[in-house]
């Protein structure tokens, strides 16, 4: 379950947790909306790790309510396929990550789904990548090199597109390198919520009506140039992205013009510091998308403008929607 606390995607995959892998199973699972006010509610008062032990009543509660409702999703899952299901890949729900003093909290009792669904549980992979060294966040990196391979790509780059954008770029000689980059859709889509009833800015629909603010973006953007090389040596979170952009100077704007504003920032966020990653990168270097952020037309669109070359992984005959989902249970088979 990602940034955007919509729902849960459970996928089945085979794997031998190295080279070989094949999709079997995907579907998704909306939350109810009890469980998403309860989520969202909870995660704007967890502004901090002190918050973790303030609220620590209100996160075991809501942990629990998390916990049943993937055991529902697993069930239902196994229901529906003849598949004999080895174990479990358990990612919960992220309510707050700070590489910095190596705390990273994820929403969901591995023991109870265990419990519940009588299977193997594999779970605390950000909180395991931290006490080894990692910063816990982005974890999706070897499943990219992995799609990288059984789609025969040599030289591309992955944009995984959640609250959070992160990438992963391989090269010719195999090298990969792989970071968190700066704001997905999280800034857009609190703006969203908070200026009307929607949860998100379905297709970029919104945005794509507005008028993009120039002396609002080329302050947000001027500001993050100047911080970026220092953020990319650390994962993000989207709480810190929220914070960082202080959306009150958006607070004259309309719901369209703040939504093409925030896209904008996005896209030029990203593109922006791409060449201090990549370097001069071969001419057929690919592009492509994957995550609920690639759906935002008006998004997509706008980066292919700007860096070219750009695709969706569904192009590649993989649904975007699973990506992350089919890599936490091969992350769990390498495990």
């Amino acid at each position: 379950s990602g940034t955007s606390m919509d729902g849960v995607d459970a996928s089945i995959i085979q794997s031998d947790g190295k080279s070989k892998y094949k999709a079997i199973f995907d579907r998704y699972f909306e939350y109810p909306k009890s469980i998403f006010k309860n989520l969202t509610t909870l995660r704007d008062k967890i502004k901090s790790s002190k918050d973790l032990k303030k609220h620590q009543k209100q996160i075991k509660s809501v942990e629990k309510e998390i916990t049943i409702f993937h055991a529902k999703t697993v069930n239902e899952t196994l229901k529906k396929t003849k598949t004999n299901v080895d174990f479990l890949g358990f990612h919960g729900q992220t309510i707050f990550h700070n590489a910095g003093e190596k705390i990273t909290k994820q929403l969901g009792d591995g023991k109870l789904l265990s419990k519940l669904t009588k299977k193997k549980v594999v779970y605390d992979f950000r909180q395991n990548d931290l006490k080894n060294g990692g910063q816990g966040a982005p974890m999706t990196p070897i499943f990219h090199k992995l799609l990288a391979k059984k789609l025969n790509l040599k030289s591309v780059t992955f944009f995984n597109i959640g609250g959070i954008i992160n990438e992963t770029s391989i090269f010719d000689d195999g090298s990969l390198y792989a970071h968190d980059l700066g704001p997905g859709m999280c800034l857009v889509d609190k703006w969203i919520r908070k200026n009307s009833k929607k949860r998100y800015d379905d297709k970029g629909n919104i945005a794509k009506r507005g008028k993009i603010n120039k002396k609002i973006f080329d302050k947000a953007v001027r500001n993050w140039m100047f911080t970026a090389e220092t953020e990319l040596r650390k994962s993000l979170d989207t709480r810190e992205m929220e914070l960082y952009f202080d959306d009150s100077s958006l607070n004259k704007l309309t719901l369209e013009d703040g939504a093409a504003t925030l896209t904008a920032f996005t896209v030029e966020s990203l593109a922006g510091i791409l060449p201090s990653i990549l370097g001069s990168h071969p001419p057929y270097h690919r592009f492509i998308l994957c995550g609920g952020g690639r759906k935002n037309n008006f998004l997509f669109k706008s980066l292919d403008d700007v860096i070219g070359a750009t695709e969706l992984i569904d192009d590649y005959g993989v649904d975007g929607d699973f990506v992350e989902s089919q890599a936490f249970a091969y992350l769990a088979i390498r495990a």
